[in-house]
């Protein structure tokens, strides 16, 4: 009898968790405003979005917009199961909390200790860094995409893994900046499977969506698997019409989470009452990550620290596949905005935004007016002074130009500019919205400018000559790719093959640093022997994945 006591509790108890999360009624006047912001994905041949709120250990809004499948002419409800994208890191970010906390893993330990697959490229890369995006481990979309796959490609969970146990060579030295990387939570989602002894959709559902009553919540590992209820990703074609996106991605503890706003609204509670992972697993998850020379970022276990009309918060974004979605959290206020949309066109930052201004009101400090920025004149010696070209990154160049009485800028493969000074280094550029600030040396001499926190030095006023053409043909190969490309001349210049991405262009930026057409190849920079022959290139994608080195083999 004590036994089937015990039993019926424990269904009962199951059963409060997984029950409804209803939500709490609110004034009709404030449901009214919060629909006046949703007005134009409110429709029925469009794809929109579903937003939920809590407050105070209560979900007091739910509802959906637009359409979650045009081609059955389903509606968007709040149990209307979507791609959360990048919202999933911050789960992974949980389960090393509480693998930490049961002493099974240790910040410090070094990813190989767990998965020794992968390479020793000369430094330990530690579970702290690849929580922190501060590994320098490559990220798996633009390296991919160089290595032949395509966004609409099936893209596994083991090919990903794969590629990051070829890396030869990292980002920057581990620990000494921050840039984002999903396949360091990739790795974090192996780890979680090799200490647990359990597949990471096994140990998520029993450790942090039953628990919770996530019931329409998991992990996809089979890209095949058929989901109940499930939305479509959309993209808008350049006719206008709306066109569905393929998703056949797995990549456990990054992406490929699937889940409702009811559902992640009980994530949101749990910010707050820690029911599952408790005070200390909590608290970590909110530790952000330092850096080798001490500075604090904003990034911490899947989440970032940020601010909003005064109040601290927590959040993050997330976009593939045509989903984009963003969780808020303000915990001073103990509430919480989730929306997850299935086409670009929203913006799910803003929309959250729009809907805690409704909520939350006067208890935020006011919208800060905007200003007008003083507009500084310029003497003509400066303006001389800063004209010029400077390397904002691989492939990546700025040219600034006297425009009578002030300046312009043309970024690589863009339009021209205006340049607006604020000050005597600083000048805006309306269409980057953001500053460039320009430095000299000692002697006054301009050296570079700052863009978007980081040094871009100003190149020599004489280019170097172009080489001959002939210097550059041939067939290149990257053996931690496994891919292969062909330098080809072709009228007027290069072209350059892959047996999957097709035949593109390579545009020459400055001396032998040239930009690809192919997607992948922002910088294409060719590298010469000591006897001064071209041996092979090195490809930069992007911020998240440098260095790629292919040899020349023939």
């Amino acid at each position: 009898m004590a036994r089937l006591l015990a039993r019926l509790i424990a269904v009962a108890i199951l059963l409060s968790v997984a029950a409804p999360l209803p939500a709490q009624p609110l004034p009709g006047a404030i449901t009214v405003r919060i629909d006046s912001l949703f007005t134009a994905f409110n429709r029925t041949d469009a794809p929109g979005l579903a937003v939920a709120v809590v407050r105070d250990g209560r979900m007091i809004f739910a509802k959906g917009y637009g359409m979650a499948d045009l081609e059955h002419r389903v509606a968007i409800t709040p149990s209307t199961v979507f791609d959360v994208a990048s919202v999933s890191k911050q789960f992974a970010g949980m389960a090393i909390a509480m693998l930490i906390g049961e002493g099974k893993v240790r910040l410090g330990d070094d990813i190989r200790r767990h998965v020794p697959e992968m390479a020793d490229i000369g430094a330990p890369i530690t579970i702290d860094q690849l929580l922190h995006h501060t590994s320098g481990v490559r990220d798996w979309p633009g390296t991919l995409g160089l290595a032949g796959w395509q966004y609409d490609d099936v893209i596994s969970f083991e090919q990903i893994l794969t590629m990051a146990y070829h890396q030869r060579s990292l980002n920057f030295v581990p620990g000494s900046e921050y840039t984002y990387s999903n396949t360091g939570y990739n790795l974090l989602a192996e780890t979680v499977q090799r200490v647990t002894g359990q597949s990471f959709r096994a140990w998520t559902d029993a450790n942090l969506f039953q628990p919770l009553g996530m019931t329409r919540t998991v992990f996809r590992d089979d890209h095949t698997a058929v989901i109940p209820d499930r939305a479509l990703g959309y993209t808008r074609a350049p006719d206008g019409r709306w066109r569905a996106v393929t998703n056949n991605l797995t990549a456990l503890g990054s992406s490929s989470m699937m889940s409702t706003v009811e559902d992640m609204a009980r994530w949101v509670i749990n910010f707050d009452s820690m029911r599952v992972g408790g005070a200390q697993a909590m608290a970590l998850t909110r530790t952000r990550g330092v850096l080798n020379d001490g500075s604090t970022i904003p990034y911490a276990f899947g989440v970032s620290h940020g601010e909003y009309r005064g109040a601290a918060t927590v959040n993050h974004s997330g976009s593939w596949a045509g989903f984009v979605t963003y969780v808020l959290h303000v915990p001073q206020h103990r509430f919480g905005v989730v929306v997850l949309a299935n086409a670009p066109q929203v913006n799910p930052t803003r929309a959250a935004q729009q809907v805690t201004d409704v909520l939350l009101g006067s208890a935020l400090a006011p919208l800060a007016a905007a200003t007008e920025p003083p507009v500084v004149q310029l003497p003509a010696a400066t303006l001389d002074a800063y004209a010029g070209t400077y390397k904002l990154g691989p492939g990546w160049y700025a040219q600034v130009r006297r425009d009578g009485n002030g300046l312009t800028v043309q970024a690589s493969g863009e339009g021209v500019g205006p340049m607006v000074a604020r000050s005597e280094q600083e000048l805006w550029v309306p269409n980057y919205g953001a500053s460039m600030t320009f430095q000299r040396d000692g002697t006054g001499r301009v050296t570079g400018l700052l863009y978007r926190e980081r040094v871009s030095p100003r190149m020599p006023d004489r280019e170097p000559a172009p080489a001959p053409a002939q210097d550059y043909i041939g067939e290149y190969f990257s053996s931690e790719l496994q891919a292969t490309y062909l330098v080809e001349a072709r009228s007027g210049g290069l072209g350059v093959r892959h047996r999957r991405r097709g035949v593109g262009v390579l545009i020459r930026r400055w001396g032998e640093d040239f930009t690809g057409t192919l997607p992948s190849m922002r910088s294409v920079a060719f590298v010469r022997d000591a006897r001064g022959k071209v041996n092979g290139f090195v490809v930069n994608i992007d911020e998240r994945s440098r260095d790629i080195r292919f040899a020349k083999v023939r």
